[in-house]
């Protein structure tokens, strides 16, 4: 269909004898049939169909009907024929039912009414529409409101009409009076509506005379009112602009959340001021904490990204309030709020920032999120670009952090080690402490790969002669008894059927376990000791409790491999500080005795699949350096892993930068956008606009406090009032 429709129903198609059953349903004195026959029709029309010869039957046998569903299904049909012949002209079989239509206008019932009147408002032939404006407008003073309001919503929709003007001259007028005695919500907003339109001048009269009572309308006008000072602010002509802000900033304090909503829009679209913008801000942190359905949160989050990329100066106070809509459960909701509280990072408020995060960290370790490990991962991304950005919060997040390095969510405790991976290079100071941390929290991780970034930090940054023996000791208790395979007692081929006691070995291991206090803090809780029993491994059995050990019996060549070169490095660097020989050969023949046990275990035909060739060159290499070591190879395998580490990390800073500056070069106003002369103004303006935002805020202040007031003393809230 080439033509425009208001309402669209699918239908099958037609036929000849279709027509013929409809028009002989319609003829009959069957309500039922008739109800049926209209339905029909109607979707057949709708569906492309002309049925050229059943108007004149409708007109005949259905105008005359009482029934009230036959006449709604009446003006469907009337509303989407075709009205026009070929050359434009109303067809003029359309007078026909203008008779009918002014029955209806006058009709006892009001349905009758209102349904006729609503169908009028579709309706755009002057011809049809001259006869019938006098009993529309005697509408405009029905006792009902129902009709009232339809009345004025048909009055508006003709009056706009090309030559609408010529059919109701005097429609603004008679619409300003019919607004002025109107006590319904809805026919005044029809009203308002109408002089916005038609007659813009009249509305803002009537705004500008009720100003003072603007906050006790109905939400509906409310709206209204708030459409129309944008439509008026965008005009070159914003004399009032004053008087604008201050209506916009008293709706600020109304019930209806829509309409605070649009206040806080329209408020930052008129001004720039910063107590406007403070205001606006301050709207939408409000509603996003009260307001439950995550697409309204999404859309408030999106409204104060704007304001932050215009007006961070001023989002920079609101952060805190921002951070509060992380109680929302949705995560692209959380997402959202952490990239926003992330862009308004200063050194003023990062403190304050961090340490709600990390009482974020500790609510995700009760288990009652039900998707905790992904939050808890997202916090952990934005604590450590938190603490990138300002090195002196890193102390008081990387302890409580490290202790999610055994998280079951890989993601989360891989971001937890990188994160310390970088924090440990970039700040000296912590060193020391986050070395310690490790070594105690080492056995809690599970995941390979958190290994293996764990192991490297152990063999970089392990400088003294204690770290170097912690580390070593901490590796060779994760890793068990040696060897890490042994054949069973009765040879390779051993009997199924014959159940063997299988030797227990036990390790002793200390345990220093970290506490989260509720403040987010943490304590070290210590035991002596700890008795870890491993079983030795056979063909039947290659479990075990040991993190490294369960994960190189897996199959896991590629950690077995870090381990390898961890401990080279270890005993690299004890070679230099520690003083006794003895006791440097001694820890260098333990790790060699850890390679050549992998190397056993891996050449093995008792695991699934053999040690590839990479891990196995790798722990060969590592073997052939302990036993024959040169100043030119330390010195690479001391130095050079960790310069190269700081080298990426600059470059990473630096590309960062760079990213950042080519943002803050794209353009937020285009060659042709009109340029507003601020300071071209004349002082006088622009202070009185800076007194009117800054009036009107306190003048909300001063309301909101008496509102609180009056629930203990109305005496006192009439007093407030009245001043």
């Amino acid at each position: 269909m080439d033509k425009p429709c208001t309402l669209l129903v699918h239908f099958d198609k037609g036929s000849a004898a279709m027509a013929n059953e409809i028009k002989a349903d319609l003829e009959g004195s069957d309500v039922a049939a008739k109800v049926e026959a209209m339905k029909r029709a109607v979707m057949l029309l709708l569906n492309g169909e002309t049925l050229p010869t059943l108007f004149i039957t409708v007109v005949r046998y259905v105008l005359p009907s009482e029934d009230h569903t036959i006449q709604k299904l009446l003006l469907l049909y009337l509303e989407i024929i075709d009205k026009r012949d070929a050359a434009g002209r109303v067809l003029p079989e359309m007078i026909l039912i203008c008779q009918n239509l002014r029955n209806n206008l006058q009709h006892p019932n009001e349905y009758i009414r209102g349904v006729t009147l609503r169908f009028l408002c579709r309706l755009s032939e002057p011809e049809v529409l001259e006869p019938l404006v006098p009993s529309i407008l005697e509408n405009l003073e029905h006792r009902h409101h129902f009709i009232r309001r339809h009345a004025l919503s048909a009055i508006s929709a003709i009056y706009r009409l090309p030559h609408g003007d010529q059919l109701i001259p005097d429609a603004p007028e008679l619409v300003e009076r019919a607004l002025a005695s109107e006590q319904d919500a809805s026919a005044r907003r029809n009203a308002f509506l109408m002089l916005c339109l038609c007659g813009q001048e009249r509305a803002v009269a009537y705004l500008f005379s009720n100003a003072e009572r603007v906050t006790e309308w109905p939400d509906l006008l409310q709206m209204a009112a708030v459409d129309l000072i944008r439509k008026v602010c965008r005009s070159p002509n914003r004399a009032d602009k004053g008087r604008y802000i201050k209506i916009i900033i008293s709706l600020l304090s109304s019930p209806s959340t829509a309409v605070v909503y649009e206040c806080a829009g329209a408020l930052v679209s008129l001004s720039s001021a910063p107590t406007a913008v403070r205001a606006a801000a301050n709207t939408y942190c409000q509603l996003l904490s009260s307001q439950s359905d995550n697409n309204v949160r999404l859309i408030l989050l999106d409204r104060l990204n704007e304001l932050r990329t215009a007006h961070r100066d001023v989002m920079v106070d609101v952060v805190m309030d921002v951070l509060r809509a992380l109680s929302s459960p949705n995560l692209d909701v959380k997402r959202k709020v952490l990239d926003l509280v992330l862009d308004l990072l200063t050194p003023r408020n990062v403190e304050e920032v961090v340490l709600y995060l990390k009482k974020e960290v500790v609510k995700t370790q009760s288990g009652e999120l039900e998707k905790g490990g992904e939050y808890r991962q997202m916090l952990v991304q934005a604590i450590h670009a938190c603490a990138v950005e300002y090195p002196e919060v890193a102390g008081s997040v990387v302890h409580l952090l490290m202790d999610f390095l055994g998280d079951t969510n890989v993601a989360a405790a891989v971001d937890v080690v990188l994160f310390v991976r970088e924090i440990i290079e970039t700040n000296p100071k912590l060193r020391v402490s986050m070395i310690q941390r490790l070594s105690d929290t080492f056995y809690q991780i599970r995941a390979s790969r958190v290994c293996s970034i764990a192991l490297w930090i152990l063999g970089e940054y392990s400088l003294s002669l204690s770290e170097v023996e912690s580390a070593i000791t901490t590796i060779k208790q994760c890793l068990g008894d040696l060897p890490l395979f042994t054949l069973s007692e009765e040879g390779e081929t051993t009997d199924s059927s014959k159940p063997t006691q299988p030797m227990v070995n036990s390790v002793t291991v200390s345990s220093r376990r970290p506490v989260v206090l509720a403040d987010g803090t943490y304590a070290t809780q210590s035991a002596a000791t700890e008795a870890i029993s491993t079983l030795p491994v056979t063909a039947g059995s290659l479990a075990s409790t040991l993190n490294l050990r369960s994960l190189i019996l897996s199959g896991d060549f590629f950690l077995a491999a870090v381990v390898a070169c961890t401990l080279t490095k270890l005993v690299l660097r004890l070679e230099e500080v520690q003083p006794s020989k003895a006791e440097a050969n001694k820890a260098c023949t333990g790790a060699l005795l850890v390679m050549t046990s992998i190397l056993q275990l891996g050449l093995s035909s008792y695991l699934p699949q053999l040690i590839d060739n990479d891990s196995y060159d790798r722990i060969v290499l590592c073997v052939r350096l302990l036993c024959n070591t040169g100043d030119d190879v330390r010195k690479i395998w001391l130095q050079s892993c960790r310069q190269s580490f700081a080298k990426m990390l600059a470059e990473k800073q630096f590309r960062e930068t760079e990213e950042m500056k080519a943002k803050s070069q794209i353009s937020h106003a285009q060659p042709d956008d009109l340029i507003d002369f601020y300071h071209l103004k004349s002082r006088r303006v622009r202070e009185t606009c800076l007194l009117v935002v800054a009036f009107a805020l306190c003048k909300l202040q001063h309301l909101s406090l008496s509102n609180a007031c009056s629930q203990a003393s109305p005496q006192a809230f009439n007093h407030s009032v009245l001043k």
